[in-house]
């Protein structure tokens, strides 16, 4: 969840007034149709390229619907156009995080900040930024003054949502059941601060107010396999098997591979009396365990072939190189550095066709990757028409690229 997601969407609304063309973009989105307004606001950049507010709210409505690309050339023209808006910084910032860009988000988040230190959205958004990596003292100081700047308004709750988070982690818990509290009575449909609210309630020893916060979490999100998990544990403490086993079984069903559940539906379905069933969750249970266990070593051996074939190739021997990132890739095919140490290597043996569609799929599945983005550029560059590229191609052994 981010605290402002639209913040552009607002800044540009603001704005919209003074600019009947935006004005009308605006009224097809207030009617759903954005398709439309994402044509027009296009036609309006077109004839006026220094239209700031059109491409705010086109960068913002490009964001909702996942088109990286041309979201972010539309924001960055707008922070161009108004370098000192904090606003615009911040639907920048915003739009990296979306796309899971958090280290470029940080950098606009913070022009935000000092562009406009009462801007509360930007405070939050890079609170959460800071909180999630790992730099909670830093995080503490922008949630707590956008909290003081929201007040007592419905904005305020995530902010106090996160900064129960810090509290629990230095084990402030009163201090973090307290601004739970004040969150969820902001906005009473939380379901995740509910959820922790009664994880903070069950460590203060509030047992009763801790069930009755699991249910309310439950109760706003049913599929929130965490709050499921956690109600059929208080359930369970309480030695109400009956009870927990549904908990536990929503929880199983919206994450079948989460061990916590499947312990937790075992041990509720045993002390119900269901030894059966209880067996054949068991069974689940230890599969999955040896699963993750053959995993974990297919993902070590993985790493150890990969480095072997790095090796080759550094020494001229590629195609025995290949044949050590194919295995690799066979062992691990969700290790994105093998992968694209694999599609290289085939690249680099005129192996167009595979070679381009594994690292087509690397560069979608890590939209942030500059080397990797590079890497394709470079490959699309010298790779023949015939496979979708420009036909520049170089020497033999003259390829570049990325590698892991």
């Amino acid at each position: 969840m981010r605290f402002a997601l639209a913040a552009a969407l607002v800044c540009a609304a603001a704005l919209a007034a003074e600019r009947p063309p935006v004005e009308e973009a605006w009224d097809l989105v207030a009617k759903g149709n954005r398709p439309e307004a994402v044509r027009l606001l296009r036609k309006i950049i077109q004839s006026n390229p220094r239209d700031a507010d059109a491409r705010l709210l086109l960068g913002s409505l490009l964001q909702e619907a996942g088109q990286r690309d041309e979201c972010l050339e539309q924001l960055h023209a707008a922070v161009q156009l108004r370098p000192n808006s904090a606003e615009a910084q911040n639907a920048l910032g915003e739009a990296y995080t979306t796309f899971g860009e958090s280290q470029k988000a940080r950098g606009p988040f913070e022009r935000a900040v000092a562009l406009d230190p009462r801007l509360a959205a930007a405070r939050v958004n890079l609170g959460l930024l800071l909180l999630e990596a790992g730099d909670a003292k830093a995080a503490v100081i922008h949630l707590d003054r956008a909290i003081a700047l929201l007040g007592h308004s419905q904005d305020a709750a995530y902010p106090l949502y996160l900064r129960a988070k810090i509290y629990s982690e230095h084990e402030q818990t009163d201090k973090a059941a307290a601004a739970l509290a004040e969150a969820v009575s902001l906005r009473p449909d939380f379901g995740e601060a509910w959820s922790d609210l009664g994880n903070a309630r069950k460590t203060l020893g509030d047992d009763a107010g801790a069930i009755a916060a699991f249910r309310r979490a439950v109760e706003i999100n049913p599929e929130d396999a965490v709050a499921q998990t956690r109600l059929g544990a208080a359930y369970l403490a309480q030695g109400k098997a009956h009870l927990a086993v549904p908990c536990f079984q929503a929880a199983v069903r919206l994450a079948p591979s989460d061990q916590s559940a499947l312990n937790g539906l075992q041990r509720a379905l045993r002390e119900d009396g269901q030894e059966q069933q209880a067996d054949e969750v068991k069974k689940k249970l230890t599969e999955l365990l040896r699963a993750k266990d053959k995993a974990d070593q297919n993902a070590l051996a993985a790493i150890r072939i990969n480095n072997q074939g790095a090796d080759l190739e550094k020494s001229g021997h590629l195609r025995a190189a290949l044949e050590k990132y194919r295995a690799a890739h066979e062992l691990d095919p969700n290790h994105v550095g093998i992968q694209v140490n694999y599609a290289v290597a085939m690249l680099r043996l005129g192996q167009w066709k595979d070679g381009l569609a594994l690292l087509r799929d690397a560069a979608r599945r890590q939209p942030g990757d500059a080397v990797l983005k590079a890497a394709l550029e470079d490959a699309l560059t010298q790779a023949p028409v015939e496979f979708g590229g420009k036909g520049q191609t170089r020497s033999p052994g003259a390829r570049g690229g990325a590698r892991y």
